[in-house]
């Protein structure tokens, strides 16, 4: 019988990759002033390493493997939502719905507050269906769209659109974190969403404030004038036939989110709803439709609109499978380290022993803030994060007194919120795949998670929210 795995030999697979992403994504790039380790590098280096460590206390590849394929099995309905995502936008852009959309918005939405709609209606799309990829891969682009022509800045843009679908992916009862958390803790889920009020209500103010504030004093100039404008409008009308037809695949991928019908199926509806109204309203032809769905649409498929603007061809050469490829190959790598040290439940082990010095109810839910942020940061995994911090802390939150629904609004607060702004994690992958913005850009104006990463803390701090009915001033055996 292998003896029981100990603190260090769980934490050096860890600790390793926290040394490999200290120096290849930090150190590099902002100190020794070389480009960042490519994550193709740091995650396959961290896998090598807990590979032999684990070799080293006796377990062979067999079981190594099968914990990997076991960690991957849960990985890969993430994998089908973002090729699917990637699929979807190239038979949106090809069918015109994109363009669509963004033809309108231009026409209807004024400039000075581009910033503060592209944060609002991610918000109500992402808490209709409860999806903050879909969100950003659908109205998100569509917002980028309208932000390039009116030369607004993508940075603010791509921020606002980030945080407004995240809004719904941590608050939406039809959200799977949200539901994950409300598990990993063990509470009612609408208790669960309740208790997040008192942290993203105020987060969400905050942002609102940003958005108009900088949309009014800085509203985008660089090429709205009204002839570029036109330009880009009359491009647009050009290379797409526009028609109220083309609103039949949104709403069906509305509706299906709405109704709680599984993803992959609803969003396959609106490929295949999209690719034959592709064929039905505008000159393309079947080969061209495949091409868009598989490499992504390119301008060059409208040969009789060659004098269009650059911003239209910016905005139409995008989506298609192959465009998700390296966020569902770094994914892949990612979910391939955390299946390896699953086999001895390392992550688990580490923020147990972490943070086991917690002895009050405001330095449980502070510890369980880090700890959810550590574990989702070290295994780009939300929903690990949900049970692996929820069966650490469980059973110290009912010790101190404070209630369990603080615990799951504190994986979310800390777990959920920071993935768009961890640049490794597959959320940030993805939207930068999507939106066409580097982390480094946008990170600075995804205002709801940085304003939640402050209020989180605060309000335990104060003592904010803790008693049966949430309204108590402070929490239990506060010292």
């Amino acid at each position: 019988m292998r003896p029981p795995v100990t603190f260090v030999q769980a934490a050096l697979p860890v600790a390793f990759l926290t040394v490999v992403i200290v120096y290849g994504l930090v150190l590099r790039p902002l100190v020794f002033g070389q480009p960042a380790m490519p994550l193709e590098v740091v995650f396959p280096l961290a896998s090598a390493f807990a590979i032999a460590h684990l070799a080293r206390l006796g377990h062979s590849w067999a079981d190594i493997q099968a914990s990997i394929v076991q960690r991957m099995s849960r990985g890969i309905p993430g994998f089908f939502i973002l090729a699917a995502i990637g699929m979807l936008i190239g038979s949106w852009m090809v069918a015109g719905i994109i363009p669509m959309l963004v033809y309108w918005g231009i026409r209807l939405i004024a400039p000075e507050w581009l910033y503060l709609l592209a944060f609002v209606v991610p918000v109500v799309f992402s808490t209709l269906t409860g999806t903050s990829w879909g969100s950003a891969g659908t109205v998100g682009v569509v917002i980028m769209g309208i932000a390039l022509s009116v030369g607004a800045d993508p940075a603010i843009t791509a921020g606002a659109v980030i945080g407004g679908a995240y809004f719904g992916d941590k608050l939406s009862p039809l959200s799977d974190t949200t539901n994950m958390a409300a598990l990993g803790a063990d509470v009612d889920l609408f208790e669960h969403v309740r208790a997040m009020l008192w942290t993203t209500l105020p987060s969400t103010i905050v942002a609102i404030g940003v958005y108009v504030t900088v949309g009014l004093l800085y509203p985008p100039t660089g090429t709205g004038t009204t002839a570029e404008s036109a330009a880009f409008l009359a491009g647009l009308g050009t290379m797409f036939h526009f028609t109220p037809l083309l609103l039949i695949p949104p709403a069906a991928v509305l509706y299906g989110s709405i109704r709680q019908m599984p993803t992959i199926p609803v969003l396959g509806t609106g490929i295949l709803l999209a690719a034959v109204l592709a064929l039905l309203t505008q000159p393309f032809t079947l080969a061209d439709v495949g091409a868009a769905i598989t490499t992504g649409f390119a301008a060059s498929m409208a040969p009789w609109a060659a004098d269009v603007p650059e911003g239209v061809v910016s905005l139409v050469s995008r989506g298609g499978l192959y465009s998700m490829r390296e966020a569902i190959f770094v994914a892949f790598l990612v979910f391939f380290f955390i299946g390896v040290i699953d086999r001895i439940d390392a992550m688990s082990i580490v923020v147990t022993r972490l943070f086991r010095f917690a002895r009050t109810g405001t330095a449980t839910v502070l510890s369980s803030l880090g700890a959810a942020a550590v574990t989702n940061a070290m295994t780009s995994n939300q929903y690990a994060t949900s049970f692996i911090v929820g069966d650490a802390f469980r059973k110290k939150y009912d010790e101190t007194g404070v209630p369990r629904r603080i615990l799951s609004r504190s994986i979310e607060d800390y777990g959920t919120m920071i993935e768009p702004i961890v640049p490794w994690h597959p959320t940030a992958l993805f939207m930068v795949a999507t939106l066409g913005v580097p982390v480094a850009d946008y990170w600075r104006w995804e205002v709801l998670t940085l304003a939640n990463l402050v209020v989180a803390p605060l309000v335990v701090i104060l003592g904010i929210g803790f008693g049966a009915t949430a309204t108590a001033t402070r929490p239990p055996n506060v010292s």
